[in-house]
């Protein structure tokens, strides 16, 4: 899920369809990217195909989209309407290190992208890494973690990951949902810089606890976007929304009892199944409600709940 504030737009990752689904932020259909067959083909909106496309990013008329099953990264014109694959070459791979001529690298199992000043960063959930890809040069290779899975932090080339799914930025940092050790964690954009985590303790210890430090339990957040200096994250298997703050290193419960469901309503009082993928645009936040097939809407200040009725989708 991505929420264009600018053009006042939502991409959805319509992932087992294998299609990009784009609307108005009221749910009028306004193109559909895909023709819904398994497949990694460029072409045009209608020819083209993807394999379980997941994360995105928008940059002006440009949206990169992890491609997650085909392990390929495909950049789609809105403007010309055509879709091109950067980098992988649709079979699955393990390499942890070195750069990489991005369309003859296998990558493995790419989750989210987001774009900061012409370099694509890549939550590589796949190998438990963070990559990076200049999309000038067209080269590619791992960032942070070296591949081994565990929540250890340190200089980006020595640290652990653990399946992360989820990334966005503030233009300062990366911060992603490291979605085994039911963590969120950041990574310095500076080369010198470190990971750290924010919240989180350790593989296997989960839960739903609110609070700050080595109080807080998550389980299995996916997905993650920052606003107006807070984060916000979808916090999968406790079928919630919660608000993280990176400098306090606390996270607070702002949608959902709790329970799996589908309600509509009161922020303590609705219900989610899984939700996935989050953006936020004009004061709304924008949720794809995996488990229900829907996407749920938010308003920020009150917390009421409802269902986007998407309008012109077969």
């Amino acid at each position: 899920m991505l929420a264009d504030d600018v053009g006042d737009r939502l991409f959805i990752a319509d992932t087992n369809h294998n299609r990009i689904v784009v609307t108005s932020l009221n749910g009028t259909v306004l193109t559909v990217i895909g023709s819904g067959e398994e497949g990694l083909a460029d072409g045009d909106f209608v020819s083209c195909s993807f394999n379980h496309p997941q994360g995105m990013s928008l940059d002006s008329g440009i949206l990169y989209v992890a491609d997650t099953e085909n392990h390929a990264i495909r950049k789609i014109d809105l403007t010309a309407g055509f879709v091109k694959t950067i980098a992988g070459t649709g079979e699955q791979g393990h390499t942890r290190e070195g750069r990489h001529t991005a369309l003859k690298i296998e990558l493995c199992s790419p989750y989210d992208v987001v774009n900061h000043e012409g370099v694509l960063y890549i939550a590589m959930a796949g190998i438990h890494q963070l990559w990076s890809m200049n999309l000038k040069d067209g080269l590619i290779g791992p960032f942070a973690g070296t591949g081994g899975e565990a929540i250890d932090d340190g200089p980006l080339s020595s640290a652990m990951l653990a399946q992360p799914c989820g990334i966005t930025t503030d233009g300062q940092k990366l911060y992603f949902a490291d979605s085994e050790t039911s963590s969120v964690r950041s990574a310095d954009i500076d080369l010198s810089g470190r990971v750290r985590t924010i919240v989180g303790l350790d593989l296997f210890v989960f839960g739903d606890v609110d609070g700050s430090d080595h109080i807080v339990r998550l389980q299995h957040p996916f997905g993650i976007t920052h606003y107006e200096g807070v984060l916000y994250i979808t916090d999968t298997y406790n079928h919630k929304i919660k608000r993280v703050l990176p400098t306090t290193r606390s996270a607070f419960t702002v949608l959902g009892s709790g329970l799996a469901g589908h309600v509509d309503g009161p922020s303590d009082q609705t219900q989610f199944s899984e939700p996935s993928g989050i953006g936020i645009a004009h004061g709304k936040i924008y949720i794809a409600d995996t488990n229900n097939h829907a996407v749920r809407v938010a308003d920020v200040e009150s917390g009421v709940v409802s269902t986007l009725e998407v309008a012109g989708l077969r």
